[in-house]
């Protein structure tokens, strides 16, 4: 970013012109230089031959006024008060060969129009220069909006805001209306659900996209409360250039398919659920759990997907008391729809079989699970550039692994909203603000 800038500067510097040589005896070292004095000289008077390089009035942006570039470095510039900025500190980012400066000034601008006393915000520092008359005369001066980072917007009065979020990234904070029916006993619990977590992403090496989250929580509250909650998940995806196998038909000209095998990994720690159906309930706490993962389709930034993973965990019958082996096997997939990440589409589909269990009275030696699940996401508004979404979520959920209880479905159709909390901008953010650039 200095570079374009000090290139700048040594070319204006260079082009100053050079003060011709005195000749004739030098003064002593110290000894001060006596002008001769004409007392019949009358005093200058009137305008300078030469006017100042900035001795104009500069005009402040408008709604319509062209965008600084985030890219090279601003140049601090000092120009005569005006009525709408009287301090006089502007900021310009100049192109040496349009011989053209976009000018915008250094602080946020008041509803009329007047310099406040805010600083702009999420601007790069800038560089002061002193520019050589010469130079600044050829150079044109273009009101202009200041430069915004990608994924955040500047009005024509200097304030900026978030339009872009990555929602895989953030500390999110929700709330839900969460009923509950059981097709057997034909009961509806009246619930809420509070969640919370954190969601990290970050890009690896070798086309490999890493996520994790920690804390994920689902609270039940009214009839049946009940939690369930993950310590900590992790799985990565990948892409990988080189196909697994290929195949090459011969009816009519010889074709060759490339069949690739994006494989991946998958695990939780501690995994916490409470299951209640009427007045019995059970506990049950995975210490740990692996499977993995093959891509069935994925987006060029591997954010989107589907994909199955398969494998087991190690589990905890809380209520009974003994160890069980659970395999599992699941269809999940997962779409970001829009470019500024504020739509979001979720679904998965999961069975898992319970081996090694004990004897339980009131329930099969081997039960088992099977969860159905889709969501939506849709960014409504911002709070302090903080993402508020609103929330649709249907579930449903068929065991038989409560004791005493009987097998089949349960449902849920849950509407809620989600404030999310860091939420930067998403990496394939544009460097350019909406209807600008």
């Amino acid at each position: 970013m200095l570079v374009s800038a000090v290139t700048l500067g040594c070319a204006l510097l260079l082009g100053q012109v050079e003060a011709p040589e005195v000749t004739g005896q030098e003064a002593p070292t110290g000894a001060p230089v006596e002008a001769p004095v004409d007392s019949n000289e009358a005093p200058a008077s009137g305008p300078p031959a030469t006017a100042e390089p900035w001795d104009f009035q500069m005009a402040v942006p408008g709604a319509t006024s062209p965008q600084q570039p985030y890219e090279g470095q601003a140049l601090c510039l000092a120009l005569p008060p005006t009525p709408a900025v009287p301090s006089g500190a502007w900021r310009a980012r100049c192109d040496e060969a349009k011989k053209e400066c976009l000018v915008s000034p250094a602080q946020e601008l008041d509803s009329q129009g007047h310099e406040s006393d805010q600083p702009l915000q999420r601007v790069d520092w800038c560089l002061p220069l002193m520019l050589p008359q010469e130079k600044v005369r050829e150079y044109r001066l273009v009101p202009a909006i200041a430069e915004a980072p990608p994924g955040w917007y500047r009005d024509e009065r200097g304030r900026v805001l978030q339009y872009n979020f990555d929602l895989h990234r953030r500390v999110r904070v929700g709330g839900a209306w969460a009923p509950r029916w059981l097709r057997e006993t034909d009961g509806v619990d009246e619930r809420v659900r509070v969640d919370f977590g954190v969601d990290l992403e970050w890009p690896g090496d070798s086309d490999r996209l890493h996520r994790m989250t920690l804390l994920d929580t689902e609270l039940y509250l009214g009839d049946a409360a009940s939690y369930e909650a993950t310590l900590l998940r992790y799985d990565f995806r990948s892409e990988h250039d080189a196909p697994l196998f290929r195949v090459t038909t011969f009816y009519g000209r010889p074709r060759r398919f490339d069949v690739y095998a994006n494989l991946g990994f998958w695990m939780e720690v501690l995994h916490g659920e409470q299951v209640r159906r009427d007045d019995v309930h059970a506990d049950f706490l995975s210490l740990a759990a692996t499977q993995v993962t093959l891509d069935l389709w994925h987006s060029s930034d591997l954010v989107s997907y589907v994909r199955v993973r398969a494998g087991p965990s190690v589990e905890r019958d809380r209520t009974n008391g003994f160890f069980t082996l659970v395999p599992a096997a699941a269809l999940e997939g997962d779409f970001t729809l829009d470019r500024d990440g504020f739509h979001h589409v979720r679904f998965g589909a999961e069975a898992q079989k319970v081996l090694l269990a004990e004897h339980v009275e009131g329930r099969p030696l081997r039960p088992e699970r099977l969860r159905l699940r889709a969501s939506y996401e849709v960014i409504a508004l911002a709070i302090n550039d903080q993402p508020v979404s609103l929330t649709l979520d249907g579930r449903g959920t068929w065991r038989d692994d409560v004791a005493n209880a009987p097998a089949g479905w349960e449902w849920s159709a849950q509407a809620g909203l989600r404030f999310s909390m860091w939420a930067p901008a998403r990496r394939s953010a544009p460097a350019t603000s909406p209807g600008k650039g």
